[in-house]
């Protein structure tokens, strides 16, 4: 598959996103929520790969998607607060940044005691 058709159909995922959510934010955040990123890339090794290692790709990949997102989740709930609480808006991704590496970090050290190694 050529690399552009994959740039092209990507970005416009990423384009609906923004455009429906500035049109209405809850259909937005519905769109964004979906793992599409994570479909489109288990799509194109579909296409591009075969056999085990299309298997295995696939399988690391939705495995590892679904441990890496739990440890996002928190700042969905504190960047909205800051913000509502009148934190300047870069000061909020600020934090949204920070606070994702720290709680990825500390939930890598939690699961790591389970056999589930995050960190590369």
């Amino acid at each position: 598959m050529p690399i552009w058709i994959k740039y092209l159909v990507t970005a416009a995922v990423i384009v609906a996103v923004s455009e429906f959510g500035k049109r209405a934010d809850k259909l937005g955040a519905i769109i964004a929520a979906l793992p599409l990123v994570t479909t489109l890339a288990m799509l194109w090794w579909t296409f591009e790969l075969s056999g085990v290692e299309r298997t295995e790709r696939i399988a690391n990949h939705a495995f590892y998607t679904f441990w890496y997102v739990v440890p996002t989740l928190p700042m969905f709930l504190v960047m909205p607060w800051m913000l509502r609480k009148g934190a300047p808006l870069w000061l909020s991704f600020g934090a949204y940044f920070v606070g994702t590496a720290l709680c990825f970090w500390l939930f890598a050290i939690l699961v790591r005691r389970f056999g589930i190694e995050l960190m590369p």
